[in-house]
């Protein structure tokens, strides 16, 4: 047959070679099955050429046959999908994404950039017979999209998903809520309770969940966080620049500011120093990531680690189970944080109400 796996009964006479032989064939059957999540039977009439097939499900299976053959022929080909420029955050991720891929003997297609937001490149990965699977890193597009990728069988891994990723799609990120939750309380034990807070973009699953994780620290002691101290900006030093100085510039000053990440919290160093404040001494400031912009700064940066690598290398590890045929235990990963108190942080030199952070009358 041309597309290399006829369903034929076994004939009387053939030997034990011909047997393993068929028993691969109906192996692969079932896995193309299971892929495209049709009947056997349907999957056996398509390889078959019978008529009474729908030309949808006729292309849907063998679209993941020749996937299949196409894995069986070589290495395996990764698109890597990163629409973005590989700065320090996204080039840790995308870096040991593609040294975990050559580790596995797989070959790496990279896809990087930010014109690669405009283009629609989710629609094309099924049909391109040359790869054969998929790790997007912060994919713009929107759910739907990821879910009518996930329904042509094709088989991909999220990496940092930017909206919460649909149930059948597998994703990994870090646990942005209990990382924001953690540095907030690191600030709250200082004895900070007005804390301004710059956060990424709204409906951002990140950026979502660390607002709540910093709500969260501030509600342990009894404090309803001020709408005009959080700030949505896009996540730039520029960004941070103006959002902290907007902060810095009211008729009250905050004791401290959080920071969705660390290029945000460099601008708010920024805005501290071009107001004559001091760091920590006049103004607490903090961040996210923990890439190395953090330990350049004077004084270095309070932030939260991401654990960066092992994402990346975790989406992979993910993808091979599905290439070989298995589910992953977990759909939905979520890698612990770590806090990492440095120099930017410091008690307030006088705490709301006129109690110093150790709570004795100032």
């Amino acid at each position: 047959m041309e597309h290399g796996w006829p369903v034929r009964r076994q004939e009387a006479g053939h030997g034990y070679g011909d047997q393993v032989e068929t028993d691969r064939r109906r192996t692969r059957v079932r896995d193309i099955a299971a892929e495209t999540g049709v009947s056997i039977a349907t999957v056996s009439r398509v390889l078959n050429d019978h008529v009474n097939v729908s030309p949808r499900t006729r292309e849907l299976v063998l679209q993941a046959v020749e996937r299949r053959k196409t894995r069986e022929v070589g290495p395996r080909a990764v698109a890597v999908r990163c629409p973005y420029q590989l700065t320090d955050y996204f080039g840790l991720i995308v870096s040991s994404i593609a040294e975990a891929l050559r580790l596995r003997g797989a070959r790496v297609l990279l896809d990087a950039g930010e014109s690669s937001q405009h283009t629609d490149a989710l629609s094309a990965l099924p049909d391109d017979p040359g790869t054969a699977a998929a790790i997007l890193v912060l994919p713009p597009e929107d759910g739907e999209e990821l879910v009518a990728l996930a329904r042509t069988g094709f088989p991909f891994v999220v990496v940092d998903p930017r909206t919460p990723p649909p149930p059948d799609v597998a994703a990994v990120s870090a646990a942005h809520f209990s990382g924001a939750r953690a540095l907030t309380a690191h600030l709250v034990d200082l004895g900070h309770r007005d804390i301004g807070v710059i956060a990424g973009p709204e409906e951002w699953l990140a950026g979502d969940a660390r607002t709540a994780g910093h709500h969260a620290a501030l509600a342990r002691v009894g404090v309803l966080p001020a709408p005009h101290r959080v700030h949505h900006v896009e996540p730039t030093t520029a960004e941070g620049l103006r959002a902290a100085g907007a902060l810095l510039d009211g008729p009250t000053r905050p004791t401290a500011i959080v920071c969705f990440n660390d290029k945000l919290a460099v601008g708010a160093l920024h805005a501290a120093l071009d107001r004559g404040l001091r760091v920590p001494e006049d103004l607490s400031i903090a961040g996210f990531d923990d890439i190395d912009l953090s330990r350049a700064t004077r004084p270095a940066l309070t932030t939260v680690r991401q654990p960066l690598r092992e994402m990346g290398r975790m989406a992979v590890t993910q993808l091979m189970r599905v290439l070989d045929g298995d589910r992953p235990e977990a759909l939905h990963l979520e890698l612990s944080t770590t806090l990492v108190p440095r120099g930017s942080t410091a008690p307030p030199r006088e705490s709301p109400g006129g109690w110093t952070p150790r709570g004795q009358k100032a």
